[in-house]
């Protein structure tokens, strides 16, 4: 059976993402080798984009 308490105690183990070298955020992924946050291990430049901030109203 063991469907409950004892199968899910098992399911924190895995760790994808560690901490970034570059910009310190818990974003580097282990085994693909780069920072989902700032682009480190991927490019020399930090990783930015238009659409990722919120655009300013002009009134």
């Amino acid at each position: 059976m063991s469907k409950g308490t004892a199968s899910m105690g098992k399911r924190g183990r895995k760790i994808v993402h560690i901490k970034c070298r570059r910009c310190g955020k818990v974003s580097f992924h282990r085994r693909k080798g780069y920072c989902a946050s700032c682009g480190f291990g991927r490019s020399k430049r930090l990783r930015s984009y238009s659409w990722v901030r919120k655009k300013k109203s002009r009134n």
